[in-house]
């Protein structure tokens, strides 16, 4: 608490909230009214009690208390309305010394938007009332309000920006009802009194939406009070800020006719004949500087036009070559595309009497044949025929075929060794790495200090004592050596075998290697010798008596007609028949035609 003197009731008020339970604490707030508006009070002593006020926290109280339910206060909207009214007269007159920037930029701002809070809560209670008694109570409370809030940026110049700005003004501004409209333009025209330039502070956006709900005000109502209130707001507007009697004329063309027209009569004719006045007087000095820009337009244009058209002249005989040069090279493209046209229906009617001519000679070829050869000779010749052309099918389908696995395979030997390549240059990467890792100096480990020893010594001590090793009997112990010696032994001799196993395979392997290497460097049959004959001859028996069988179904097989080997169209060339080899050894063997 503060050490200067302080007034009696105001600590006393402060004890007592301070004990007493939250949902009483507005009622007492209410005393705070009773201790200001005290007749023995002078102007000097009314601060001090504020200043008071302020340091023990009733006005922050008093804020407290309006951001909340206000519906749950004791007296409910009443006590929320007579706490506003105490709130705006603590802040006016107050004058912080003490962190000003807490009070003059945080607390009033918030005050200001508390109270307008609750103006707009009074506010839609009010327009949904039905009883009189009720709407009459809620009116009385939203003038209370209202003229808190004009007390209160009345004290504060400053805020009458923060009131124009915020936007549950604009809010509580926009509405149907007579009686809170009224109120709150009431309200503006006390902002305008207090500051005339306050309009131009703000935002456009801000500014357009008040001077348009004056202006629909104007226009959507036939209520005198409504038009006499708007009507006097526009002409203040007019009269302290003349920037924006050009906003009028422009922004609002049809407001001359709308004044003169709808609200003459009306018991307010000074006022309108007013912002008549200065509306006309604006438009008339509007004119003339109209006229003045329109005449320096008009000879900026005329100098503008008069160069582009020299311009144009300078460049006239390049721009006439090259629409010669654009139109010579459209008609010789017209011209090409006709050639070409021409060229194709001429190709195209060429390749139509081809097919003619050859049909034609086709069925000459089958009239004359039917003329020549005997009937008797007639199956077999159309035998040959569809042999031929079976072949010439097969031989086509086995070309494309191929080609499709060439290119296919291509692309996969081209990825094979794109990986080989990306696979050696990591290996050859890790390499330098290990052998960097492997050269770097060798760093001598950091030893343990005394207590570092000690304590690891402690912790070992401690864990030998919580965890005893178990006791085993010389009997135990000896038949568990005898055990790991008779598995070591088994694995000692389960390692040998599997050892033998992988020479024999690896000598397998190498043999292997070593035939496929000679068959595939076997010379073709044209080229063979006796000497290359020795290096495939086998000296098993049975293998050679297999060789000779398989190379006789290769042959028989290869000596089919054409009508054996319908099926076998889309088998692999080096792919024979189940059926035609026919035999119960089941053995590998590795055979092929050159």
């Amino acid at each position: 608490f503060p050490m200067a003197a302080t007034d009696p009731q105001v600590l006393a008020l402060a004890a007592q909230i301070t004990e007493s339970r939250e949902q009483d604490i507005p009622l007492l707030l209410l005393k705070l009214k009773g201790i200001l508006s005290s007749p023995s009070l002078g102007c000097e002593e009314s601060n001090k009690i504020k200043q008071d006020m302020y340091d023990y926290g009733l006005t922050q109280y008093c804020l407290l208390v309006l951001k909340r339910d206000h519906s749950q206060l004791h007296g409910a909207w009443a006590t929320a309305a007579q706490l506003a009214e105490i709130l705006s007269h603590c802040c006016v007159g107050l004058e912080v010394k003490e962190d000003p920037e807490e009070f003059y930029k945080k607390f009033l701002p918030s005050a200001i938007d508390s109270l307008l809070v609750l103006g707009k809560r009074l506010q839609a209670r009010f327009i949904r009332a039905i009883k009189d008694k009720e709407k009459q109570d809620f009116l009385h409370w939203f003038q209370i309000v209202t003229d808190a809030i004009c007390w209160l940026f009345g004290g504060h110049i400053q805020l009458a920006a923060c009131v124009l700005q915020n936007d549950r003004f604009l809010q509580l501004l926009i509405t149907d009802d007579v009686e809170t409209a009224i109120i709150m333009m009431s309200v503006l025209h006390n902002i305008l009194r207090i500051n005339s330039s306050v309009l131009l502070q703000v935002e456009e956006e801000t500014r357009h939406s008040v001077l348009d709900e004056l202006v629909y005000k104007l226009s959507s109502t036939t209520n005198p009070a409504v038009g006499s209130a708007a009507t006097k707001l526009l002409l203040l507007v007019a009269k302290f800020c003349k920037q924006l009697v050009q906003l009028f004329t422009a922004r609002y063309k049809g407001l001359k006719g709308l004044l003169s027209k709808q609200w003459t009569g009306k018991g307010f004719d000074r006022e309108i004949s007013q912002l008549l006045e200065l509306l006309y007087l604006e438009q008339s000095s509007g004119k003339g500087e109209m006229q003045k820009q329109h005449q320096a337009a008009c000879i900026i244009q005329a100098v503008w036009r008069g160069f582009q058209t020299r311009k144009r002249l300078k460049k006239l005989p390049q721009a006439v070559i090259t629409l010669q040069r654009s139109f010579r090279a459209k008609r010789e493209q017209e011209l090409q595309h006709l050639t070409k046209q021409k060229e194709d229906e001429a190709l195209k009617l060429q390749m139509q009497l081809q097919r003619q001519r050859a049909m034609r000679l086709f069925h000459e070829r089958q009239l004359a044949l039917l003329e020549v050869v005997h009937a008797s000779q007639m199956n077999k010749y159309m035998q040959e025929m569809e042999e031929k052309s079976a072949l010439t099918i097969q031989r086509f389908w086995r070309g494309y075929r191929a080609r499709r696995i060439f290119h296919q395979q291509k692309q996969s030997l081209r990825e094979y060794k794109a990986a080989i390549i990306i696979q050696r240059a990591a290996c050859k990467f890790l390499e330098k790495r290990r052998r960097r890792r492997l050269l770097s100096p060798w760093k001598e480990p950091k030893g343990l200090t005394d207590e570092q020893r000690l304590a690891l010594q402690q912790k070992v001590d401690d864990y030998i004592k919580l965890h005893p090793a178990s006791q085993m009997s010389e009997e135990r112990s000896k038949e568990l050596h005898m055990q790991a010696q008779a598995k070591l032994a088994q694995f000692l001799l389960r390692s040998r075998l599997d050892q033998r196993a992988a020479q024999r395979r690896e000598a397998l392997l190498a043999q292997v290697n070593t035939d496929v290497e000679l068959l595939m460097n076997a010379p073709g049959l044209a080229e063979t010798t006796e000497k290359d004959l020795g290096a495939f001859m086998s000296r098993s028996i049975p293998v050679a008596t297999k060789a000779r069988q398989t190379h006789n179904i290769m042959l028989k097989y290869t000596r089919w007609p054409w009508w054996k080997k319908l099926g076998d169209e889309f088998m692999e060339d080096d792919v024979i028949p189940d059926d035609a080899i026919n035999t119960e050894l089941e053995t590998l063997f590795i055979g092929g035609r050159k």
